[in-house]
């Protein structure tokens, strides 16, 4: 009995530890799903040190060796028709190379607090991806990320140690108080590179009622240069793609960056 007993617990907790990682199968399904339409960029497998997941590449009009690192939102993929493939396409007019990565997801019917042990599986992916562009000659590499993949990008950037990264753009950043992992808040205490917090007029009720309480942590800390920007639009841009473009590329255009 004590034997069966033991093989059970640990069934479980393979179960388990399985259940909070990223669904492997759904990556798939996305990429077989999303390869065959994209006309713009170039898909690319990529390998965190235990799996291979799926980046788009899209090389910038001029080569002026920079490049951005993508994140999308819960559960979707890095050609997202909202706020992502905008951005992975527009942002090379302005000369940017983009690297839209597949973050860790969960199943449609996953609940958010779920996500939080996703979260140790980011640094492998996002590191993988630095990798990938410093050996295309990207001499300065920016975060732009959405919704919780912003707050994915705000927890590497809290917890890593890391002079790649020159810069951080979270769009409609989203913050949770179930996990220290998933309080982007907290992180913004601990990240030393320029921040542009940039959100809707319409955004969700917990991105717009926290705006005020990020600014302050974030200025208070006295570790960056923050801004935080208020435009037009939903949580997801709707109709205001131009505008978001615009909005992120104009930042980014005043950083320092290397030469």
């Amino acid at each position: 009995m004590k034997k069966l007993i033991g093989l059970l617990l640990v069934a479980m907790v393979f179960v388990s530890v399985k259940s909070l990682a990223s669904d492997l199968e759904k990556e798939k399904r996305w990429a077989e799903q999303i390869v065959d339409a994209i006309f713009d960029g170039e898909v690319i497998s990529l390998n965190d040190g235990k799996t291979d997941f799926m980046g788009i590449y899209t090389e910038a009009e001029e080569n002026q060796n920079r490049g951005i690192i993508l994140m999308h939102g819960t559960g979707i993929h890095p050609d997202w028709q909202q706020v992502i493939q905008p951005l992975r396409v527009g942002l090379i007019e302005y000369n940017w190379h983009t690297l839209s990565i597949q973050m860790p997801i969960l199943a449609n019917d996953a609940q958010y607090s779920e996500y939080a042990p996703l979260y140790d599986e980011v640094a492998p992916r996002v590191d993988e991806a630095i990798k990938y562009l410093l050996n295309k000659g990207v001499k300065n590499i920016i975060f732009v990320a959405h919704s919780q993949g912003a707050a994915m990008a705000a927890y590497y950037l809290a917890t890593t140690k890391t002079n790649r990264v020159k810069g951080f753009v979270a769009i409609g950043m989203v913050s949770s108080s179930v996990d220290s992992r998933m309080n982007s808040i907290n992180s913004l205490k601990n990240i030393s590179v320029p921040i542009l917090d940039l959100y809707g007029s319409d955004d969700l009720d917990e991105v717009i009622n926290s705006a005020e309480m990020r600014a302050r942590v974030a200025t208070e800390s006295g570790k960056n240069q923050y801004t935080q920007i208020k435009i037009t639009g939903n949580h997801f841009f709707d109709d205001q793609e131009a505008a978001l473009i615009d909005t992120v590329a104009e930042w980014l255009q005043q950083l320092k960056l290397n030469p």
